[in-house]
């Protein structure tokens, strides 16, 4: 085999390579991050990013916010805070825009 194929497995993922990006809030109140856009972005190294995101039209900043990540993926997640879900009223299944993504200087 050529050492210059790169194979990559499982399912092709979402096509995402730029902000802002819409995705919906998972059953855990997590935020999927696709690889494409970690990639893209350049913050696959990341563990703690500010990230700024949209819902129903209000813009909420997010300091402090750990990345989760797989061992197999690029892709991250992150979860949003308890009380920022409860004083914005974000449920699973809402749909939230996310405006940027920066690194967290502690």
């Amino acid at each position: 085999m050529d050492s210059q194929v790169l194979r990559r497995r499982g399912a092709p993922g979402i096509r995402v390579t730029r902000l802002p990006y819409r995705v919906r809030v998972y059953l855990n109140n997590q935020v999927l991050i696709p690889a494409s856009l970690v990639r893209a972005l350049g913050i696959s190294g990341l563990r703690y990013a500010v990230i700024t995101l949209s819902y129903n039209g209000v813009v909420i900043t997010l300091n402090g916010v750990k990345l989760l990540r797989t061992k197999h993926t690029d892709s991250r997640q992150f979860t949003i805070p308890r009380e920022v879900r409860e004083k914005y009223g974000i449920k699973p299944g809402d749909e939230v825009e996310i405006l940027d993504i920066r690194p967290y200087r502690l």
